[in-house]
């Protein structure tokens, strides 16, 4: 009974305290996420005071917040438009991986870590975070720019690695032989592409049979189907996360539109008691050691998302300030380094502060560049701004809800 009641009352105080720090970061125009950290940091080992009977249900909490933010995210796509978005972009791809995760990896083999940590390192550092960013985009007013569909298309590119990353970085953290991670590897691909099959030939006929005018009877066989999926996706080793958000790009329409609609709270919820576990699993301790390696290495993946934004802007024929902006809003990370830095700290445990200090420092500039890049490369090359190309607007109406 005692038990019970000071888990009732711990878990009240963090989702209470996630609120008032939601609202506080809302208005000084903020992600959230920063401070979830640091409430995280200053409520678990080493902090201020440390949690003790919540911090099981928080763990799963968080594993169900990593999946409802895939979720979502699939849910904002069709399969037909990331294979458009494959066919089109992949070229940013590859230079965006050379770019951003080079100098992660680099790093790790320069701190010694071993060439598992350095494969970690690299993911942390390459992934932008496609929540912070969309909520910037809206923030901003720039989902009506020429540019945003670019932003987006990277994202997408970078979200459908992680479904061959993942499992290859699992693989290599859990020590198993070359065979068995090409194993591994193939029931990867070959599940991605059965999803992907079934979602292009058939994903009509899954959403005509998950559709329900109840929306207690729909948000509970999403919900269930999702859990279902990840836990038999983790099962083949291919990534709970990665298993919910390939159900969100097989359900679309109205379906998508109302699933998103419902669970986007459950998302918010779940996904700030992600990081806050994070914090928790960190000891603030671990952090100033490895605080100018984060600095230095949020230096430089800063300048090579802009550079990557830019280069994904040139080739998709836009010019101008369109270019910086679309380098500019690339460059906050989040969710996904956390996620892979999670995974990692079984085998450097340096992994874990380190992340979490990357992410802090790129969380809180990532709203900045996006804002001002273009205004301060104007200033640079002292060039006057240009005047708006036809169908660009700097200040467009406001995005449906499914944006």
């Amino acid at each position: 009974m005692h038990h019970t009641t000071v888990l009732l009352i711990e878990l009240g105080a963090v989702i209470l305290a996630l609120g008032l720090l939601g609202r506080l970061a809302g208005r000084v125009g903020f992600s959230p996420i920063p401070l979830y950290l640091l409430a995280g940091l200053a409520f678990g080992h080493g902090g201020i005071l440390s949690l003790q009977a919540s911090e099981e249900f928080i763990a799963t909490g968080a594993e169900i917040g990593v999946i409802l933010l895939l979720l979502l995210l699939g849910l904002e796509y069709s399969a037909s438009e990331l294979v458009t978005n494959l066919r089109t972009q992949y070229p940013s791809g590859a230079v965006d991986l050379v770019l951003n995760a080079v100098p992660g990896a680099v790093a790790a083999l320069i701190l010694g870590w071993g060439p598992v940590a350095a494969v970690a390192l690299a993911g942390v550092t390459w992934i932008s975070s496609s929540g912070v960013i969309a909520k910037v985009l809206g923030d901003l007013r720039r989902l009506g720019n020429r540019e945003t569909p670019v932003v987006l298309g990277v994202l997408v590119i970078e979200d459908l690695a992680m479904a061959l990353y993942l499992p290859i970085l699992t693989t290599l953290l859990a020590g198993v032989s070359l065979a068995g991670g090409a194993v591994t590897l193939l029931i990867s691909l070959g599940t991605v592409g059965a999803v992907l099959y079934v979602a292009l030939r058939h994903g009509r006929l899954i959403s005509r049979a998950v559709s329900s005018d109840n929306a207690e009877m729909l948000l509970l066989v999403v919900l269930g189907l999702t859990l279902l999926v990840a836990g038999l996706a983790q099962e083949l080793q291919v990534s709970a996360a990665v298993g919910a958000f390939l159900v969100g790009i097989a359900l679309s329409g109205e379906v998508a539109e109302g699933a998103s609609v419902l669970l986007t709270p459950l998302r918010d919820l779940f996904a700030a008691v992600f990081f806050v576990f994070f914090g928790l699993s960190t000891d603030p301790a671990d952090i100033p050691p490895v605080l100018v390696t984060a600095l230095l290495l949020a230096v430089v993946t800063a300048l090579t998302k802009v550079a990557t934004g830019w280069y994904a802007a040139h080739r998709a024929g836009i010019r101008g300030a369109g270019r910086w902006r679309a380098g500019g809003t690339l460059v906050a990370r989040g969710e996904f380094s956390i996620v892979i830095a999670g995974l990692a700290v079984g085998v450097e445990p340096r992994i874990g502060p380190l992340a979490t200090a990357y992410v802090l420092i790129l969380v809180v500039i990532g709203p900045l560049t996006a804002r001002y890049t273009e205004p301060l490369a104007r200033r640079l090359t002292r060039r006057p701004a240009p005047p708006a190309p036809p169908g660009a607007t700097e200040h467009p109406q406001p995005a449906p809800a499914s944006a």
